[in-house]
């Protein structure tokens, strides 16, 4: 199992829009994902949530910091790193979060459940949105 984990961790930090075509070399075809805004099943939606993140982002990329391996599950940690695109003075943004995962006994994920803070990783981070979720967070806080 921690070689196919390493090689699942080396493909997430190599992702490019190309490599995401390769994805059926490590996910089941049946496989179930979800986060905090989508939950599929099958491995062309998974591909295309991916796909759509560099679309929607600019240069995206996976940093895993930790693992923890246990029979045919791990459980990855890790930084996405991100500039918002159409954004003059772009800053570097990041997400701080980990993956559940189950693999099946051809060595592939059949499950991946990412869990992230989307109102303190993300939200915050927009504009006008930001400065509401900072004020409620202020006046829940006390």
């Amino acid at each position: 199992m921690e070689q196919t984990v390493d090689r699942l961790v080396q493909y997430f930090e190599t992702l490019n829009p190309a490599r995401v075509a390769r994805m059926g070399e490590f996910y089941a075809p049946q496989v179930w994902f979800k986060d905090p805004f989508n939950e599929v099943q099958g491995l062309a939606q998974v591909q295309h949530i991916f796909s759509h993140m560099y679309v929607a982002l600019d240069r995206p990329r996976f940093v895993v910091t930790e693992r923890i391996i246990d029979g045919q599950q791990c459980f990855l940690t890790w930084d996405f790193e991100f500039y918002f695109r159409g954004r003059r003075n772009a800053v570097l943004q990041t997400i701080r979060g980990a993956s559940h995962l189950k693999f099946n006994s051809a060595g592939q994920v059949e499950y991946h459940c990412d869990y992230w803070d989307a109102a303190e990783e993300l939200y915050e981070k927009l504009p006008l949105l930001g400065s509401l979720m900072r004020w409620i967070k202020r006046r829940v806080a006390g």
